[in-house]
């Protein structure tokens, strides 16, 4: 037999596919998903930039990254 990797977007997906397998009485195992190291790294670099205030508009964000100079 074969193994199918799915992708849901949402929770309600995901709890809809559970409950449809189940129904079926189809085996499955949940593989809870890791972000890299560097991911998390940069989340905690960023939760603590915004701790210490250091925000900025997205105006000001789209400004600085998105206009040509």
């Amino acid at each position: 037999m074969e193994s199918l990797v799915i992708h849901p977007e949402s929770a309600e997906q995901l709890k809809t596919v559970k409950a449809v397998l189940k129904a079926l009485k189809v085996q499955f195992e949940h593989q809870p998903t890791k972000l890299p190291d560097h991911v998390l790294k940069g989340i905690e670099r960023s939760l603590k930039q915004y701790e210490n205030g250091q925000t900025i508009s997205l105006q000001e964000f789209k400004d600085k990254h998105f206009t040509k100079k």
